[in-house]
């Protein structure tokens, strides 16, 4: 079964933006895009179509225009692509978790730190992400294809330069490395032709009384190093157009991963599933990466 990429819609700019890259997403991976629009309420079951109750036909009809104004957008921008829609009559996080079930990918708008948005801002792309079981593309308002690509010779944006590096968050001193982390970004690098930087954060274990810290930590480091080359180097092998750039940080994940993604097109990172926590959550560093890194997210989730 062909899995589409799945946009979720909302009339806000952040919904638009992301069915925008999830549009040339879809073109990449030669997959066809579906939008969804999810809306909460309707006329009653059984209910004629009375004049009566305007307001319990407004939210499907906003849903019908919004979807009719972004099929139109993208129609106009990429005419090669294959694009669905569906009015879904569901609270937005239900409907986001269902399509995301049988989705490629899964991409939402996300609010930026100061903005306002719609229904895929704040909260609803929290609990999305954090119930979501296939991978999830987090993308802010304004962004625009010439941002995926590094600025032309003058400086400028531009669509016809190469693509910006993809940035993946890769932990070595975990009992099992998440392939499937790996595997997305080494893939979307190859999809874009672009190099990968995978970047790993260390940090000294405390160890109280013990001498020659300096030397601890130049040793901790080229540890650090050496276990991630070995686990990239079969990854090489199997991807090996792609130019790969290793950077290991000195910091936890959360402080060190938000600048070390700048300057990136997309910053990968891992979704632990935790199977024994009642109520989901994200965990600090992919709360402090949705609102702090200013281009897309891709979060993959992993056991």
């Amino acid at each position: 079964m062909i899995r589409p990429v799945v946009a979720g819609v909302d009339g806000s700019r952040e919904g638009f933006a992301a069915a925008d890259w999830a549009a040339r997403e879809a073109l990449r991976r030669g997959l066809p895009l579906r939008l969804v629009h999810a809306w909460e309420a309707g006329l009653p079951e059984g209910a004629v179509e009375a004049a009566a109750l305007p307001e319990l036909r407004a939210p499907q009809q906003h849903a019908r225009h919004v979807l009719r104004h972004t099929l139109d957008r993208l129609a106009e921008r990429y005419p090669q692509l294959t694009v669905t829609a569906e009015q879904v009559a569901k609270p937005p996080v239900p409907a986001l978790l269902a399509e995301g079930e049988h989705a490629e990918l899964l991409v939402i708008g996300s609010q930026g730190p100061t903005g306002l948005g719609g229904f895929v801002s704040g909260s609803v792309a929290m609990a999305t992400v954090a119930r979501c079981a296939r991978p999830i593309v987090l993308v802010r308002d304004g962004a625009a294809a010439e941002d995926e690509h590094v600025p032309d010779e003058t400086g400028g944006p531009s669509v016809r330069t190469p693509c910006r590096e993809v940035a993946v968050a890769v932990a070595v001193d975990v009992d099992e490395p998440s392939d499937d982390v790996i595997a997305f970004a080494f893939r979307a690098a190859d999809l874009r032709r672009a190099p990968l930087r995978a970047v790993h954060a260390w940090h000294l274990p405390f160890a109280r009384g013990l001498p020659d810290a300096a030397e601890r930590r130049a040793s901790v480091c080229r540890s650090a190093e050496r276990e991630l080359a070995e686990l990239l180097l079969p990854w090489r092998e199997k991807y090996p157009a792609v130019s790969v750039s290793e950077v290991c940080h000195e910091g936890r994940p959360a402080h060190v991963l938000v600048p070390a993604a700048d300057g990136a097109g997309l910053l990968v990172v891992g979704l632990r599933r935790r199977a024994t926590v009642t109520v989901p959550h994200t965990g600090p560093v992919a709360h402090a990466l949705i609102h702090q890194v200013r281009g897309p997210v891709a979060l993959v989730p992993h056991d």
